[in-house]
């Protein structure tokens, strides 16, 4: 398993956008092997006195942040998935983002622990 996380901060007016973008976006992961795509709204984002989620990618007043996550079978499978994405025509003609992409946080993770999963 490999896990690839974004936080993303998405004008609150631009939900139906961002989920109208997060569903061509997933149906074209699922076509090159993701396992599973989770799209969070926020819902709960305290303020942290050092650190929060809504610091960390710049939100504005009415920003909401998104927590997504893409499940891969592994890190080469990943990374081969990825170079013939961006091969993919399709890649470039996605539309623009309904979010200012240069906030937003990319990471992509080895599970240490996991639990409630085959």
């Amino acid at each position: 398993m490999y896990v690839c996380g974004l936080v993303i901060p998405v004008p609150e007016d631009a939900m139906e956008a961002y989920r109208a973008w997060a569903e061509n976006g997933a149906a074209f992961f699922r076509e090159y092997g993701c396992v599973e795509i989770v799209e969070c709204w926020e819902d709960f984002v305290p303020e942290g006195k050092e650190t929060d989620f809504r610091k960390a990618v710049a939100a504005k007043a009415g920003e909401k942040i998104v927590f997504t996550w893409q499940v891969w079978p592994d890190r080469e499978f990943f990374q081969a998935a990825e170079a013939k994405m961006h091969d993919d025509p399709r890649m470039d003609s996605a539309g623009t983002p309904p979010f200012d992409a240069k906030r937003l946080i990319l990471g992509c993770f080895s599970p240490l622990v996991t639990v409630g999963r085959a």
